[in-house]
């Protein structure tokens, strides 16, 4: 046996080294081990070398890491002036990934960039909130610290009731949905002579420590979750998770009912800011 190594080393030695280079790899080859990659690392590697930016380029690449339901939300956004039909498949997964508005600005969608899971954020103006005309208890107020640049203020109210409704083509998964909420409301210093800092007026701010809130999600295969959750962390905005629900199939419309309530007449409440409702797979926030 010993032998015969010694002829497999020998013989070895007679072939001269192919001294291979990643840029020697035929591009059809990388791109199919990209296709095992997530979209981030797909990217990195593009900077590599010529062979790997061109074959990070490939439309099937690109198709496999869309999400399933990718043509209704091209659809969804040409209805509101995007052109996004004449792009390549990795042109468009950027597109996608960026914050698109819809539903006359009181919606965005857009894609998580590593998994390429869809997510929606629905604004303040997109919600029915109960009393939102009557300024003596609510108001909308401007402030940066909004995607939508404004949000809701309900100074005091005895009812509190904030509610919405939305049917979307999700891509089959689990689902959470999330309320943004703000005890407390941001007041500029700069209108003040302030230099543009910011402050938390906490002037209004009471009744939440009294009785939680309920928050309910329902669907319309029959889903429904509902908690009951005491508001606090005042001065910070605060994603309060109302509850999950499933997908089961990427090819149907998903009917989505969701409510934020404390509406025990007992006292009054206020001093709430109420920003927007996030619904994004489970694994993203």
């Amino acid at each position: 046996m010993g032998s015969n190594t010694s002829a497999c080393l020998s013989s070895s030695s007679d072939y001269p080294s192919l001294n291979l280079k990643l840029g020697d790899i035929p591009e059809s080859c990388i791109s199919l081990i990209l296709t095992h990659l997530d979209p981030p690392e797909i990217c990195q590697f593009a900077r590599l070398n010529c062979a790997f930016h061109g074959a990070s380029s490939a439309d099937f690449i690109w198709e496999l890491k869309l999400p399933s339901n990718y043509r209704y939300i091209i659809e969804k956004l040409s209805d509101e002036g995007f052109e996004l039909d004449g792009l390549g498949k990795k042109e468009l997964y950027g597109r996608l990934c960026r914050f698109n508005p819809f539903d006359g600005g009181t919606k965005e969608v857009w894609l998580d960039k590593k998994t390429g899971g869809v997510c929606l954020l629905i604004s303040s103006k997109g919600l029915s909130i109960t009393g939102i005309d009557d300024r003596r208890y609510w108001n909308y107020i401007e402030t940066d610290e909004s995607r939508f640049e404004s949000v809701a203020y309900v100074q005091q109210t005895w009812w509190f009731e904030v509610a919405g409704e939305i049917e979307f083509k999700f891509p089959k998964g689990n689902y959470s949905l999330f309320f943004r909420l703000h005890l407390g409301k941001k007041v500029s210093k700069k209108r003040l002579g302030g230099g543009g800092r910011r402050v938390c007026n906490m002037e209004h701010v009471h009744g939440w420590d009294i009785k939680p809130v309920k928050l309910e999600v329902k669907t319309g295969d029959g889903q429904e979750t509902v908690s009951m959750r005491f508001l606090d962390d005042p001065g910070n905005w605060v994603r309060y998770h109302a509850g999950d629900f499933i997908v089961g199939r990427s090819d149907q419309m998903t009917k989505i009912k969701f409510w934020l309530r404390q509406i025990d007449c007992t006292h009054t409440k206020g001093g709430l800011c109420v920003d927007s409702v996030l619904i994004c797979p489970t694994t993203y926030y």
